[in-house]
């Protein structure tokens, strides 16, 4: 990696930690800054503006993240129970970390919730999207005949575990989603099988 690459990624890097733990609002470009070891002046040759930044950072993770959940689910082996059943265990294990803050899009879309066209805004609903779009193909390959139905009942049920999570600090929350996202699988399941 070249030496400009390697100084955009070490921004980028930097901003996800920052933004992730502080939020996109509370932390300035200063701040950023001085977490990657470079000038303001250097934070905008590789980038026009906070949002530009904010939305390349979540670029970025959405590629890491997805990598992530698709290896979480691979352990199910094609088996949809088996799937959702990895998938909400090493969520629960992600939301027991204790720098846990939830997903930092929804965190992100839901601290832009007044600018619907902000990139970042749009970087998070691209990456819901993706999740879900994943979702139904890793059903439909379990021979779901809904997969498209179940997979966005599964997107309600990860996302509010979340988010509940983080209102009552209680994890508990992901293994009741677990539950219900088994039950929600094995019902769509058996109505194929009858």
């Amino acid at each position: 990696m070249g030496s400009a690459a390697a100084t955009r990624r070490r921004i980028l890097e930097a901003a996800y930690a920052r933004f992730y733990r502080e939020g996109f609002a509370r932390v300035g470009v200063d701040a950023v800054a001085a977490a990657a070891g470079v000038t303001k002046r250097t934070l905008y040759y590789h980038f026009s503006s906070k949002d530009q930044l904010l939305a390349e950072v979540l670029d970025l993770q959405h590629e890491l993240a997805l990598a992530r959940i698709r290896g979480w689910a691979e352990a199910g082996e094609g088996d949809p129970v088996a799937v959702v059943a990895r998938l909400f265990e090493a969520l629960a294990d992600w939301m027991a970390r204790p720098d846990w803050q939830g997903s930092g899009f929804s965190r992100a879309a839901m601290e832009l919730a007044a600018l619907p066209g902000h990139p970042a805004r749009a970087a998070a609903r691209n990456h819901k999207a993706a999740i879900e779009a994943w979702l139904v193909e890793a059903l439909g390959r379990g021979g779901l005949r809904a997969p498209r139905r179940t997979a966005r009942q599964l997107m309600l049920l990860l996302e509010g575990c979340q988010v509940m999570t983080l209102i009552d600090g209680d994890p508990a929350y992901a293994e009741a989603a677990a539950e219900a996202a088994q039950a929600l699988v094995r019902e769509a399941r058996g109505a194929m099988e009858r």
